[in-house]
């Protein structure tokens, strides 16, 4: 009888343990990625030209396209985010319900990208590069647990930059400014990863937010959160490394973000 009664207890334990593996909280955290030069990432003005006279006097629309690669955001610790270009926030705590669904409000915090190529124009080649603008919007995401390890997640991401064009070769090193409201909508379900062991906080890291060089705001770890890996049986984190998530915004914006395995801290 005892053994018996032993046993029921350990299954209930087992099963409570189940379930609050399954209940618990995604902490609020960042997301670390990096940005590929493969061409994936880029901004078309094909339907919205750069207009006549904004690179030199009497200089032509630009309508070309744009690729775009990470370059590492500055922190107030060398290499603390590896080759981390693109931060994005999770501001809050997310609980799941019993529908398996948490919200969480999302804000990208830091950005980083140069053109693959210096731009060819009628004035001269121009390099770009892409950094925030200001106060950034705030969005939802939508967690949804499939099973005690993870699952998917999805919601739309908006972000002010500004596009500064520096001239190559010439005299002038001063930059020319283009400011860009992008909004991607809500992207397909992506998969994400709770981490074996959930971390207890150990600090901040300091960014460079808003790309002048300079580390000025101090951004959380990225919690038991791991964006960009399934969950699912028989597809280990080693072959997701190069997972990439695209944001299309439908018109003339495109950025797409590898997995940063390196970049990943407590």
């Amino acid at each position: 009888m005892r053994v018996r009664v032993l046993g029921m207890v350990l299954l209930i334990s087992s099963l409570a343990a189940s379930a609050f593996a399954a209940d618990r909280a995604i902490q609020n955290g960042i997301d670390a990625w990096q940005t590929r030069g493969d061409g994936s990432t880029f901004v078309d003005f094909a339907r919205t030209p750069i207009p006549a006279g904004f690179f030199c006097a009497g200089s032509a629309p630009f309508t070309a396209k744009v690729a775009f690669q990470g370059v590492p955001v500055v922190t107030n610790t060398p290499k603390a985010l590896g080759a981390t270009d693109t931060i994005v926030q999770r501001l809050d705590d997310a609980v799941f319900n019993k529908r398996g669904v948490a919200l969480t409000r999302t804000q990208v915090r830091a950005l980083s990208l140069k053109s693959v190529t210096p731009l060819e124009t009628g004035c001269g080649k121009f390099e770009a590069t892409v950094r925030l603008d200001g106060a950034q919007p705030i969005t939802q995401m939508v967690i949804r647990r499939e099973n005690e390890n993870g699952g998917t997640y999805s919601g739309p991401l908006w972000l002010n930059v500004k596009l500064s064009f520096t001239p190559v070769g010439g005299v002038s090193r001063e930059a020319l400014e283009l400011p860009l409201e992008v909004r991607f909508p809500a992207n397909t379900a992506y998969p994400w990863r709770a981490k074996a062991v959930t971390p207890v906080p150990t600090g901040f890291v300091k960014v460079d937010t808003d790309g002048d060089g300079v580390a000025d705001t101090y951004l959380p770890g990225t919690s038991n959160f791991y964006a960009g890996l399934s969950s699912k049986p028989g597809r280990p984190g080693a072959l997701e490394k190069n997972y990439q998530v695209c944001h299309d915004s439908g018109t003339d914006e495109q950025h797409c973000i590898t997995l940063c395995d390196t970049c990943q801290i407590p």
